[in-house]
């Protein structure tokens, strides 16, 4: 493997690491309806920066692990992390020259089509429909998205000078 992909496959690896820790971490009761699904802010990025990194397959395995990591029923985040993955696959040559606040809010529509497959797998275990505090995850993340690509957007070129030198 070159030392260009040694240095890009740390900041994926790393990142999605650090999403999965963020994912299990513990909130206090008010704060869980505003968190954001990570791994789906992630998914996003590397959907659009690097799609050879982020295929469904990976999509996949990264929700399969978020499933076992937070006690899910096994296949729900894998589900919901693949049909993010597919859509952002499909749109990838128009969102990356989308403006920040357009991306923001087809993040926004990501994230709510997401909270629907969720209502439907749900349903389908017998689970009571939410309270309206399940649709802040969304808006959470939208916010955050803007911050998060730019953070991962750094890390990506300070990895891409460090190979140059």
């Amino acid at each position: 493997m070159s030392l260009r992909g040694r240095a890009d496959g740390a900041v994926f690896w790393s990142s999605l690491a650090i999403g999965l820790l963020l994912s299990v971490i513990a909130l206090p009761p008010y704060l869980l309806p505003f968190k954001p699904f990570w791994l789906a802010l992630l998914v996003v990025y590397w959907s659009l920066e690097a799609p050879d990194r982020m295929r469904l397959r990976t999509a996949f395995l990264l929700g399969l692990a978020g499933d076992l990591l937070s006690g899910n029923l096994i296949g729900e985040q894998a589900l919901r992390l693949v049909v993010i993955a597919f859509i952002v696959l499909r749109l990838r040559a128009r969102m990356r020259f989308f403006p920040m606040l357009q991306q923001a809010l087809v993040v926004l529509a990501l994230l709510l089509n997401d909270r629907v497959v969720m209502l439907m797998v749900r349903a389908f275990q017998g689970t009571p429909a939410p309270d309206w505090t399940f649709w802040l995850a969304p808006a959470t993340g939208t916010l955050l998205w803007p911050w998060l690509f730019l953070l991962l957007d750094v890390a990506r070129i300070r990895g891409a000078r460090a190979r140059e030198n």
